[in-house]
């Protein structure tokens, strides 16, 4: 059944083996971050938590459908790099003729069961049918609102590669995904797509501060940050992390970027070692010698307890006060490296 297969395969057999014997991050059974990091502070009652969840406030989603814009994802050609945002954290870039796509969710939920994780409304305006074939499709980690069994199976037959974190194909063989277009790397491994000889994109996977897992057992699969290069264009792709200092070494070791894409919402200061705070995702990218940041991960699921809006809000009053570029495009909206920066609040409207 499709419900079963949602919930994926932690990795086993060789391929556990294959874990053991390459990632240093590998340990006592689980992966672990590079500090000692608690999925919620001590004392932080989980009975409390749910209740919590179960009784949001009626601001934690917009009250409206979001507005957004129609791209036509195929039109893009030429030395332009461009990224459109489908809401939370997936979007897509176009970068060196190559057609990227990230984390996409487009099922309408984030969640194994449908009923609950819910989209916002008007945050579902793209589907599959909208994509051209995808050159490479990255998978930071297995959460659900990142990893998408729905999605990625209705991807398969147009998408050439796959780049996830190590682990994490376990998954994707256990869903028929064909396990020759499938690479899985370590932090600090890399991957590139190269023609007649010439590099045309790299790809770094580089650490983060988080968790993985798609039911009670956590920490079997990787989770990754990754950098895209084109040769010309640098990206930082923050998938989920906490505020730490690999922000600082990969700046220090791969920037300056063009554009950095980082989280800012589904925070809580019960859980502050695997979410940013706004104002932490401000002072990230600076740390990682970003010239634009784009905050992600806000604008189409109520997975926190805060406002909907309330990530950004705070975001861009960081960025101001500390004078960082920062763009802000509505869900189908291109951002156009060096060339066009939305940035309208129009989540004020």
């Amino acid at each position: 059944m499709a419900l079963f297969k949602t919930f994926g395969s932690n990795p086993s057999g060789s391929d556990l083996e294959k874990i053991k014997r390459l990632s240093p991050h590998y340990r006592d059974g689980v992966f672990h971050n590079l500090s000692q990091t608690d999925a919620l502070v001590k004392g932080a009652s989980f009975p409390r938590i749910m209740w919590r969840f179960f009784n949001k406030p009626k601001n934690t989603a917009p009250p409206k459908a979001l507005p957004s814009v129609r791209t036509n994802l195929e039109s893009f050609s030429g030395d332009r790099t461009v990224i459109v945002w489908f809401g939370h954290s997936s979007y897509y870039i176009y970068i060196n003729g190559m057609h990227v796509l990230v984390d996409p969710v487009f099922s309408g939920h984030a969640s194994p069961f449908s009923f609950t994780g819910k989209s916002f409304r008007g945050s579902d305006v793209y589907n599959i049918d909208d994509f051209p074939a995808i050159d490479l499709l990255i998978l930071t980690h297995d959460h659900y609102d990142h990893l998408d069994y729905n999605t990625v199976k209705q991807l398969q037959s147009k998408t050439r590669r796959i780049c996830t974190s190590i682990g994490v194909g376990s998954h994707l063989r256990y869903w028929g995904i064909d396990p020759s277009i499938v690479t899985e790397l370590d932090w600090w491994d890399s991957f590139r797509i190269t023609s007649n000889n010439t590099v045309i994109l790299e790809l770094v996977a580089a650490p983060a501060r988080h968790f993985s897992g798609r039911s009670l057992t956590r920490n079997k699969t990787l989770w990754s940050s990754f950098i895209l290069r084109s040769g010309v264009y640098s990206i930082y792709i923050g998938a989920d992390s906490g505020y730490d200092s690999h922000f600082k070494t990969i700046g220090e070791k791969y920037g300056p970027f063009d554009l950095a894409l980082l989280e800012c919402g589904q925070y809580n200061e019960w859980w502050p070692y695997i979410h940013m705070m706004p104002e932490q995702t401000v002072q990230a990218s600076i740390d990682l010698k970003a010239k634009w940041l784009m905050p992600v991960h806000w604008g189409k699921f109520a997975l926190g307890l805060h406002p909907w809006d309330e990530p950004v809000k705070r975001v861009v009053a960081k960025a101001k006060e500390l004078n960082v570029n920062i763009t802000t495009p509505l869900i189908g909206q291109p951002v156009i490296l060096n060339e066009s920066y939305p940035h309208e609040q129009w989540w004020l409207e």
